[in-house]
């Protein structure tokens, strides 16, 4: 539902700005983030860990610990990458948290996304322990699996 009301939040304000900001989108005054600087690059990123968390699912099924090891350790060098470029574009940003409706909706929108990365990059990391000490094996995996979807929701 969060999601949802994020989407929407910034959909009608993009869409049908409101007289009170000027009508127009964004409200005169605000600068925006180019698109194809470092919010392309977190999405490459992004979608990359999530190739790294299929390959560690590969490699378990397969029966390459040492391998499945190394991609989840890709995974979580990602995550942490992402995190810390989400924090470079938050101290960057030509914009506040107190700048009409932008603002908010997109600190709110991807502090939300970001929160969910930082606790999804719990997962991999206590996989990757456990992997690494011999607990999963291709038949005995369901935690990795449950992690390898939380993942991916948020990888996309």
């Amino acid at each position: 539902m969060f999601l949802f009301a994020f989407f929407r939040a910034f959909f009608h304000s993009s869409l049908a700005p409101a007289v009170e900001i000027g009508g127009i989108r964004p409200p005169k005054g605000i600068g925006v983030l180019n698109p194809w600087g470092i919010p392309f690059l977190n999405t490459l990123i992004l979608l990359s860990s999530g190739a790294a968390v299929t390959w560690a699912h590969h490699a378990i099924l397969a029966g390459k610990e040492r391998q499945a090891v190394y991609a989840l350790v890709a995974t979580v060098s990602l995550a942490l990458v992402f995190t810390g470029f989400q924090g470079m574009e938050y101290s960057q940003a030509p914009f506040t948290v107190s700048d009409g409706i932008h603002g908010p909706t997109f600190f709110s929108a991807t502090g939300f996304h970001g929160f969910h990365v930082i606790i999804g990059t719990l997962f991999p990391i206590i996989c990757g322990i456990r992997q690494y000490s011999g607990h999963l094996t291709k038949e005995h995996h369901v935690g990795f699996e449950a992690a390898a979807w939380y993942w991916h929701s948020v990888d996309v």
